[in-house]
């Protein structure tokens, strides 16, 4: 008899032994902290033929978007395929085969099948909603917890998650009272969830509440970096804020310290580094050597593997002044058009033709960048990310606008932009510097 966990859900091949470190290994991921890998392989080390702790560390290694790692999670799914299993059991064998072999869609609507017949399944709707994450699907963010939640209610184990995740969905589908409320709530709830924590900051982010995104961020920054592993992420969005603000200084402090401080491989956090260096390049700050650092780690990750990823490692690459790397991207990326896995739609959608256009910038061919983003806009969610993530998107082709000297763009451009952040000040200096252009 498969031993059942608290919710009543069966997991074949465990014992007490190595249930305890995977449950271990669970809550870590709900919290983004610790070591879920060291946790899970200890439960694989006491039963070896515990199918769910072979999907749970593929799924880990599979959401890394690295290609290397991608090679850890079809292992792990050749390793739980000839186990023992559950009907339950066997749709997340299915799934993790589905996201290795990078069917990214196809592995979240496994997924939701699972968390509607048994909604309980934490592991279920965490992982669904990083895949929604991942493809940029902001109404199953929301709706996918949703249609769980009432099944859930305080005090059962990781129900701080959900409240996270939910928050995280409605900030993405732009309801913003009810995402801070369930955030601040889920924080309340357990102050290390860093998934709430983003949220809410999220949530400020989108509203333009610079100041009180930065007191939310400062409050207790303790409980969202200790043994994170989504902290980076975390100083990211407080590095927004005073980006926001023009708080330069500021901004390459906590990148020095906190976000790129110790260089990582990790593209998650690359991401990160990247994307608030080329907001500074797109604002004619000098970062010094801060480019070549970060470009030479880029390759590391692999190219043409998560067309997100390329479009930032690009980034590296122009900050730095390296023509090679950017060549070895693009090829990379026109192989990836030609395969048969979703990131091939990714790139060709959206990822290619914003990787150009980094490139283009970088240049000085302003007109050319414009020409490729301009119709990508409306469809970047396609590549993934969050809307606060893909605002770089829109803040290369207004810097661009203005750098070309297209004052009717820039105009319409900055108006739209003042409109969704009207208490932004970089959209006030935008404005400013579109009008002076068209008075010129």
């Amino acid at each position: 008899m498969p031993m059942k966990d608290a919710f009543g859900l069966a997991f074949s091949g465990a014992t007490e032994a190595g249930f305890t470190p995977y449950s271990e290994a669970v809550r870590q991921l709900q919290c983004f902290i610790g070591d879920p890998v060291g946790s899970v392989d200890r439960a694989i080390a006491e039963n070896p033929g515990f199918v769910m702790a072979h999907v749970f560390k593929g799924y880990l290694f599979g959401l890394a978007t690295e290609r290397d790692a991608t090679a850890v999670a079809r292992a792990c799914h050749e390793a739980a395929l000839p186990l023992a299993a559950t009907a339950r059991e066997e749709a997340h064998v299915s799934a993790l085969g589905h996201l290795a072999g990078g069917r990214w869609h196809e592995a979240a609507g496994i997924l939701e099948g699972i968390a509607i017949d048994a909604p309980l399944d934490a592991v279920a709707l965490q992982v669904g909603h990083q895949i929604d994450f991942f493809t940029g699907n902001a109404r199953m963010l929301r709706d996918r917890i949703a249609r769980a939640l009432p099944l859930w209610q305080g005090g059962m184990p990781g129900y701080h998650a959900m409240l996270g995740m939910q928050a995280f969905g409605l900030e993405e589908m732009g309801e913003y009272a009810l995402a801070e409320k369930l955030g601040r709530t889920a924080v309340e709830i357990e102050p290390r969830d860093g998934w709430a924590q983003h949220a809410v900051a999220h949530v400020m982010e989108m509203q333009s509440r610079q100041r009180d995104g930065i007191a939310w961020m400062r409050a207790d920054p303790e409980a969202w970096t200790k043994e994170s592993f989504l902290q980076v992420h975390n100083w990211w969005h407080l590095a927004l804020f005073h980006y926001d603000l023009g708080e330069t200084d500021q901004v390459l402090a906590l990148y020095d310290g906190p976000i790129y401080g110790a260089p990582s491989t990790m593209a998650l956090n690359m991401v990160d580094a990247s994307a608030i260096l080329w907001r500074l390049y797109l604002g004619g700050i000098d970062v010094g050597d801060r480019w070549t650092a970060l470009a030479g780690n880029w390759p590391k990750v692999g190219a043409g593997n998560y067309a997100f990823n390329d479009a930032h490692a690009m980034m590296a690459f122009v900050g730095a002044g390296l023509d090679a790397p950017a060549r070895t991207l693009l090829d990379a990326q026109r192989e990836a058009m030609h395969g048969s896995d979703d990131n091939a739609a990714f790139t060709r959608d959206v990822g290619h033709p914003l990787t150009l256009a980094i490139q283009a910038f970088g240049e000085g061919n302003y007109v050319e960048a414009m020409r490729l983003i301009r119709p990508i806009r409306a469809i970047a969610h396609r590549f993934g990310g969050s809307h606060a993530q893909r605002d770089v998107i829109d803040l290369t082709l207004i810097e661009a606008a203005l750098r070309a000297g297209d004052g009717t763009l820039a105009r319409a451009l900055t108006a739209e932009r003042s409109t969704a952040r009207p208490d932004s000040p970089l959209s006030a200096l935008f404005s400013r510097r579109a009008a002076n252009l068209s008075e010129n």
